[in-house]
């Protein structure tokens, strides 16, 4: 499993976040939370998607889908935002066929999120991050009250 570099929002330090650990990332400089955003394949999706103690939000996408580069930037946005409570995961489905096949993607994106290893949550198309934002925040309040 690979890991990724992502920027601080707070102090701009760039930090290598893990694909699958424990626990939240922070900023090695300032300690605050990093946004969480990594790549998954057929391999490594349990790992570090359903493995997850963190909520993850699945982005399942393509290179060639125009929605989906317009929504990647917005999803990376909210991940951002959410800092310390969501993991964006993105997939592309045409290196990870079978998670394409087992969770019956037809057109991307696809979005879920999912909360101890299962999909409390999907939504197909591109949004704004206001609106994505908006839908994992009432969907993580939702399932945690009930």
């Amino acid at each position: 499993m690979s890991s990724r570099i992502v920027t601080c929002v707070q102090c701009g330090q760039r930090n290598r976040v893990p694909a699958a650990a424990s626990g939240k990332p922070v900023c090695g400089k300032c300690r605050a939370a990093v946004p969480w955003i990594v790549d998954a394949d057929d391999l490594s999706f349990a790992a570090v998607a359903e493995q997850s103690s963190t909520p993850v939000l699945v982005d399942l996408w393509a290179q060639w889908c125009g929605p989906c580069r317009v929504v990647g930037p917005a999803l990376e946005q909210v991940a951002g935002e959410l800092a310390g409570t969501v993991k964006l995961v993105k997939v592309d489905i045409d290196q990870a066929p079978r998670v394409q096949a087992r969770f019956d993607v037809k057109a991307v994106p696809t979005l879920m999120i999912v909360r101890d290893g299962r999909v409390i949550a999907r939504q197909t198309g591109a949004s704004s991050p206001a609106a994505l934002r908006s839908w994992v925040e009432r969907t993580l309040q939702d399932t945690k009250t009930a």
